[in-house]
């Protein structure tokens, strides 16, 4: 299945683009996107661990399974004063 993954602040400069899209078997989990991501954008591995996502406007640990149409967002850590 295909998942669309929406990218924010850091990750979406790293990509160079707000929205990647990532193929996932069924059943597949936030773990499993965290893999994905990597492999398809190398350049997100130091950058992966950080970040924080968002499944359906709720923040989801990476034991939460992706359904067909979930909503997915990269939130990677900010900084600022």
């Amino acid at each position: 299945m295909n998942f669309e993954v929406k990218l924010f602040a850091g990750a979406k400069e790293i990509a160079g683009k707000d929205l990647v899209v990532v193929s996932l078997e069924a059943g597949a989990t936030v773990a499993d996107l965290r893999t994905a991501l990597v492999q398809s954008l190398p350049a997100l591995q130091e950058t992966i661990e950080h970040v924080k996502f968002a499944v359906n406007h709720d923040y989801a640990d990476d034991d939460t399974r992706l359904s067909p149409d979930s909503e997915i967002a990269c939130i990677p850590p900010v900084s600022g004063g």
